[in-house]
């Protein structure tokens, strides 16, 4: 659960984002700037944090009134080594903060940290992951909890799409950029496994408030409502003209999670009674238009 650590919304001095050329970092940074928010965005190419010294680089960068903003990972997190190297970032994150004292941190987990459960999972749910990229992600949370004390806000977010999504992500990203290739969109089985899927805006508008408010605790990042993926490369298909074919592939393995994971998204609305999430024809609408512009752009 969140506890707000302002009454109202203020500024922030400054925003620093590790990770701002990814997917999440990247719309994060976007938003808070053009909400005349200072932002120091750093990627890989600015603070690589895999080098021997990036604890010290961090900590020079910080200072007493940021907010700092922990996007950055290699995922999803897939081997051993991969792990590893998720820990080692985190590593130096946590030497940084012990040099330099910022303000509020706010990390961006997955939701990948908690067991599958019929039950609609909150926050409260237990986090027993099943992957190894929800134990990634658990154990980034505890190396933060372990060493900063001051507010910490933990968002845990279900699955992302967005025009601009780099991992090209069985569901909307993969569905829409085969259809716009002329490709047949490619689905496995029936495609009857219903999952959460959130716009990419509506995470930055979330990271935004929680900034906002100085806010401490953990929140999931859910909209409460499930789509097949049938359903969604459906709706993707009529997008297009002629509209795309669909082809079932036999499924490989287990259906992720039993086909079904649910949320119990009370908490969002208690923290933050005015916010809607993005319905999914609006939000496929609207990643369709997002790519459509990137396309024109780089043509330009």
């Amino acid at each position: 659960m969140l506890e707000h650590g302002t009454a109202k919304p203020n500024a922030p001095q400054r925003v620093v984002v590790l990770g701002a050329g990814g997917f999440v970092g990247g719309a994060s940074a976007r938003l808070l700037a053009a909400r005349g928010i200072p932002v120091l965005a750093l990627g890989r190419a600015t603070l690589d944090l895999l080098a021997p010294d990036a604890g010290r680089q961090l900590a020079d960068r910080l200072q007493a009134q940021d907010t700092l903003l922990v996007v950055s990972a290699l995922a999803p997190c897939r081997d051993a080594a991969m792990l590893t190297a998720n820990l080692r970032m985190m590593e130096a994150v946590a030497a940084a903060l012990q040099k330099a004292a910022v303000a509020h941190v706010v990390y961006i987990s997955s939701d990948a940290v908690y067991r599958d459960s019929a039950a609609p999972l909150d926050e409260t749910s237990c986090a027993e992951p099943g992957s190894l990229h929800g134990v990634m992600h658990l154990a980034r949370e505890l190396v933060l909890k372990a060493t900063f004390k001051g507010p910490l806000a933990v968002l845990r977010p279900s699955l992302l799409y967005g025009a601009a999504d780099p991992h090209n992500g069985y569901g909307p990203n993969r569905f829409r950029r085969q259809a716009a290739a002329g490709q047949e969109i490619l689905l496995f089985g029936e495609g009857e496994e219903r999952r959460d899927h959130v716009l990419i805006d509506d995470v930055a508008e979330l990271v935004a408030r929680v900034i906002a408010r100085r806010s401490r605790g953990t929140l999931n990042v859910a909209t409460g409502e499930l789509h097949s993926f049938r359903e969604i490369a459906e709706r993707i298909a009529a997008m297009f003209a002629p509209p795309a074919s669909i082809r079932r592939l036999p499924r490989e393995g287990p259906m992720p999670h039993g086909g079904y994971r649910p949320f119990d998204i009370s908490a969002c609305r208690t923290a933050f009674p005015d916010f809607r999430y993005t319905s999914l024809r609006e939000g496929l609408a609207i990643a369709q238009r997002d790519s459509l512009a990137a396309e024109g752009r780089s043509r330009a």
